[in-house]
């Protein structure tokens, strides 16, 4: 291959000097916009990783304070749920008939002129369902 020459000479005079100079200034400034525009457009990133960054941990952290508030409220139904079962126990408990006839039905007692007659069954079901079946069978008028 040839080699292209470089037919265009310089001028050496001062208009072609400031021309020169005021293209090169030029092309500096050019240079130095470019730079200047890159530090905004890495400094903007930067700042958008960091936002995104701290939103995806503020989401992640969010969606764990979700599912604890669901734990809470399932719990918390539970709870209410507990609450009323022993609300009416306290109101059956309140109630003489009822404390005598578990009472006997706990302990064996019975009124005078009744017989009590044991029924062991298997422990499949809660222990007041029992004591009522029991009570229920075992008494006798």
């Amino acid at each position: 291959m040839t080699k292209k020459s470089n037919k265009i000479a310089a001028l050496d005079t001062e208009y072609a000097k400031r021309k020169y100079a005021e293209f090169q200034q030029q092309q500096r400034q050019l240079i130095f916009r470019r730079r200047r525009l890159a530090v905004i457009f890495l400094g903007a990133l930067v700042i958008f990783a960091i936002i995104g960054i701290q939103i995806f941990h503020d989401m992640q952290r969010m969606n764990q304070l979700n599912e604890l508030r669901v734990e809470a409220n399932t719990e918390m139904k539970e709870v209410k749920a507990d609450v009323s079962q022993l609300n009416e126990d306290v109101t059956l408990l309140k109630d003489d008939d009822y404390v005598a006839k578990l009472a006997r039905s706990k302990f064996f007692y019975s009124k005078e002129g009744e017989k009590v007659y044991p029924v062991f069954e298997s422990n499949t079901g809660s222990s007041a369902d029992e004591s009522d079946r029991s009570t229920s069978s075992t008494t006798a008028n």
